[in-house]
Order: structure tokens, then sequence, then C-alpha cells
């Protein structure tokens, strides 16, 4: 397959994006370079003048700050936002039809869930209990672990929350209703939860629901006389918790009980036109057999979200615009604007306004109906294509979703973003193939062979949902081999430290 030198993405577009390098003078699709044009950026299709919309997606994605020439160079020095966003009609949600692989190799559990790793978690309640339970964690993996060969390892959920903070409202709900997400985890056989004895995040509000005796357990290090005496007290309580996980034995599960996080970080050009849309394709897939794709960060979709709600029920949609709202308010608040977007990585990859970023990292939800819209960190109760509000900030968005019930995640990454999500196992996707070169140890697939190869965005998306059910089946990911996942759970700071 021959590779494009330049991709238009729909025929309304006023910009094209350039694949590789393009000279000045360099004519392309009869497109004549009046400066030099980094490879992910984009070129002018036609002339614009100061005050025309920048169209890329078909949908607008910038205002012209100046008059830009055809040939010319488009990106921030010569866009801006524009006052408004479209809330145009889009496509309808569509389904493909159900993929050949409907089942794969996991945990079945005692909630009817089915898990695709095998962890202990090792849970602190509040922060003054994190450095305990990391020493716990390090013991049992050196001690334990090699008794108990059907068991992932033991995990640390630590965090910087628990204690300064009112014990009412919306930050103290995000958090608790985190934790007990985590404690009900499908990919948790196990779990062992630490306290100090004098937070405001007292251990009586987990109590064990699914697990009997012998795979729950809590204390707080007051009570046990110290942290020495707390590493000894949690190895006595871990190894029952162990021996009865160690008895867990995969078995063949529907994929509709599988429930994928999908998340972008590290955002270029590419990312928009190869991994989103390739993810897209792999979650329609999922959708599809019977599973669960949940897309998330609502600061980046944030001017995209019409594409969302054209394919919502009335009450899922209105969901989301009250999200937009609390979003734009929170961030009045703070001093800050959902249009602050992108980064400065994103930028020099290609993005120029957030509304280019959002319209790419909503390519991720594919092309089916959206079933329903939850708050962060809310346990999702439905099958199908979600979303679930969170913040743009990857730990804290992939937090919420496993917490939500997300058993795998997908990570789409233009500028080498690394990731771990444990207990759920994090595939990593490349934009572009000089990343997948340039890391190829953090990489799992090169969804850049789309513009280097002429790959086709079905076959990608087939390559990805394949790997998606055989890493669910027990295939590590590229961040397991290296151990990420053990600093990223990041639940969400909402409101006042008191």
């Amino acid at each position: 397959m021959t590779a494009p030198s330049l991709m238009i993405l729909d025929p309304e577009d006023t910009v094209a994006v350039v694949l590789s390098d393009m000279a000045t003078g360099e004519v392309r699709h009869e497109l004549t370079a009046l400066e030099p044009i980094p490879r992910g950026h984009k070129i002018a299709r036609r002339a614009m003048a100061a005050g025309d919309v920048v169209v890329k997606y078909g949908q607008v994605m910038a205002v012209a700050s100046q008059d830009i020439a055809q040939g010319a160079h488009v990106h921030s020095h010569n866009c801006a936002l524009p006052d408004g966003h479209s809330d145009q009609a889009a496509i309808k949600g569509t389904l493909p039809p159900a993929p050949a692989r409907t089942t794969f190799m996991g945990y079945p559990r005692p909630d009817g869930r089915a898990g695709t790793r095998n962890f202990i978690g090792i849970m602190a309640s509040v922060n003054c209990s994190t450095t305990v339970c990391d020493a716990i964690a390090a013991e049992a993996n050196r001690t334990l672990l090699q008794e108990f060969p059907n068991v992932d390892g033991f995990a640390p959920i630590v965090h910087d929350q628990g204690c300064g903070m009112a014990n009412q409202g919306e930050g103290f709900d995000a958090l608790v209703r985190t934790l007990k997400g985590y404690r009900d985890h499908p990919n948790f056989g196990g779990v062992l939860i630490v306290g100090l004895g004098c937070e405001v995040n007292q251990l009586t509000l987990y109590k064990p629901t699914e697990w009997t005796k012998e795979r729950f357990q809590t204390f707080n290090i007051q009570e046990v006389g110290g942290s020495r005496s707390a590493v000894r007290r949690a190895l006595e309580l871990l190894r029952p918790i162990a021996a009865a996980a160690n008895a867990d034995t995969r078995t063949e599960q529907p994929v509709s009980k599988l429930t994928l996080g999908m998340q972008c970080g590290g955002s270029d050009g590419f990312s928009g036109i190869t991994a989103n849309p390739a993810l897209g394709v792999a979650s329609d897939m999922l959708v599809a057999a019977g599973g669960t794709s949940i897309l998330s960060e609502t600061p980046e979709i944030f001017g995209a979200e019409h594409l969302l709600i054209a394919r919502a029920a009335p009450e899922t949609g209105q969901k989301i615009r009250d999200m937009i709202t609390w979003w734009r308010d929170y961030a009045d608040k703070n001093g800050a604007s959902l249009d602050n977007n992108p980064s400065p990585g994103n930028k020099k990859g290609g993005l120029t306004t957030i509304l280019e970023k959002s319209l790419g990292a909503v390519a991720k939800g594919g092309l089916s109906p959206l079933a329903g819209a939850y708050a962060y960190s809310e346990r999702i109760s439905q099958h199908g294509f979600v979303y679930m509000d969170s913040p743009g900030y990857d730990p804290v968005a992939a937090t919420g979703q496993v917490a939500a019930g997300a058993n795998l995640i997908a990570f789409t990454t233009g500028r080498g973003s690394c990731f771990g999500a444990k207990p759920a196992p994090s595939i990593k996707l490349a934009s572009n193939s000089d990343l997948a070169r340039s890391m190829s140890e953090d990489m799992d697939i090169d969804c850049g062979v789309v513009v280097e190869r002429g790959v086709s965005l079905p076959d990608m998306g087939q390559k990805i949902y394949d790997l998606l059910l055989d890493v669910a089946s027990g295939q590590k990911t590229a961040s397991e081999e290296f151990g990420y996942g053990d600093n990223e759970f990041v639940p969400w700071k909402i409101g006042a430290v008191l």
C-alpha cells in the first residue's frame, strides 16, 4: 500500500494534514507550501480572510486571526478560537456487525463481573497510611508472592486525600465513591484497607460487599502498635487472602464482561487521524459484541460535545450539556478557562486549538450510539458506549474509569505518555510511527502505519480489538512489563483543603 503525503479528512475542510515535513516550494496535491510545514501540522487548502472559519474533520476548529494564503502553515500564529462553537447535527450512532471473537479468558467474580487480572489491593483510606501501604505491598511482593503463582501481585492503591477535608460534599463523595469502586473491582482477588485511625475518611465507610471475610480486611495503624507493627499485621492478614485468590482460575467469559476505559494523552496532529479513530473502530466492535467502552475527559471534549449529543437520547444529551456548564463554572471560579488547552507538547505536535484537539479526541468513541452519561467514578450499570465526567488530566480520568468498572485501559499518545493503571492493564497506542520506533519499549501498537503504509482504519481497529481480548486473557502490556501502575491512582480532588 502506498502511504499518502497529505490527508484531507473531509471534503469541506479548509486545511489538510501534512504527513511528512514539507519544504518551502514543495507541491503536494496541487498545493504549494509557502513556508516549511512540520509533519502533523496543517496547510491551507484555500485562502482565508481574517475572521473566516478554519475547518477540519468537517467541523469548525478555529477562525483565522489574520489573512491566510493558500499553501500557508495554519497554526497558533494565525488562528484563534471562535466566539462560540458548533452545535450542528452530526451523524446518528450506528453499530457494525458483531465481530467473530466474542469471548476472552477472565476471572469470574461473585457479583457477576469478570476480572482481567488477579491482583490483591493494598488500599490507603488516607494519605497518613500511604507510606505503610507502600511498605506492605513491597514486603508482600518480596516474601509472599512467590508462594501464590496465580496472584498477579500486591498493588498499593495510595493517595494524598482522606483528611483535611469536609466530611460531605462533592469532594468527599467523589473520594469515597472512587475508593469503593476499587474495593469492589473485578481485577482484585482480595483487598486490605489500612487507615491511620483519626482521619475524616473512616474505615467504617468501607465494609465488605461481595467478598467473604477471607478476601477483605481492614485495620488502623493506631490500633496495632505503629508502622512496623502494621506491616507485620498486614502480612498475617494477607496470607489467607492470597491463598483464596490463588485458587481463582481463568475461564471463558463473554465480551459483555469487558469494560474499556479510553484515554488519550500527549496528543499530536496524527492522534485524530490514526490512533483515536482506530480505537474508535475497536470500541464499536467491543460494543457490538456486548461490551462497554467509556469516553471521559470533559475539558477535552469541549467544542465537540455536539458530536456525542447527536448520538444520545435527550436525557443523556442533557447530562452532557450540564457537565459542560458545570465545567465552565468550575474553571471560572478557579481563574482558568476550558480554552487554555492544548498544551505546549500538543502544539508542537500540530494541534492548534482546544476545538481541534476535542474533535480528534472524540474520535475514540467511534460511531456507536451514546447509551449513558455518568458522574466521575460512578459505577457503570449498562452495556454499550458511555460517557463518564472527569478532568482531562490522564491519571485522574483513568482512576475514575477504573473505579467505574473499567477492567482494561486503552491509551493513545502522540508524544509518548508513559502510564499504567493497576489493577487494570493499560495498552499504549502510538499515533505516529516515529514515536512507536523511538519508544518501542512503551508502545504496544503502532497506529502510525495508517499514514506511513496506508493501512485502513478498519484493519487497524481489528488489530486493536484483538489485542484488547488477548490482554484481557492475560497477555502483558508494555507498561505492565516495566511495572507501571503503582503511582497512578489519583482520585479527583474537588473542593477546599481545610
